[in-house]
């Protein structure tokens, strides 16, 4: 089963010193992953300032800088596992710095067959 986990934490949580420590240890735990055979894909995100959110309801299509959602935290980057279980996931996530200073949601992947793969 194929999990994503997002990591929402507040901006700026992580000092500039401590974010390239966090990020060397981030990449050390996905280089974990893949000599486990349980690595599909991970990237942190740029900041939220670069963020533009598009809605297309009733024919309409708005497109804005900034999140969707104004909240406290913001989704920094993502890690897509494939594990056998939940249990699994949740033991990886709680490694990452994410989980530590904000949190991190694991939601399964929705198989869908025919989706092009580069």
């Amino acid at each position: 089963m194929k999990y994503i986990l997002l990591m929402y934490h507040t901006e700026g949580v992580f000092t500039q010193q401590e974010l390239p420590k966090k990020m060397q240890y981030s990449i050390g735990l996905c280089e974990d992953l893949v000599a486990q055979g349980k690595f599909v894909g991970a990237s942190p995100l740029q900041a939220i300032s670069t963020a533009t959110s598009l809605s297309a309801k009733s024919g309409r299509t708005e497109v804005r800088d900034g999140p969707f959602a104004e909240t406290k935290e913001q989704l920094g980057g993502y890690v897509i596992v494939d594990v056998p279980n939940l249990d699994e996931a949740i033991a990886i996530a709680e490694k990452f710095p994410a989980a530590k200073r904000g949190t991190v949601e694991i939601r399964p992947l929705f198989p869908l067959q025919g989706i092009p793969v580069a």
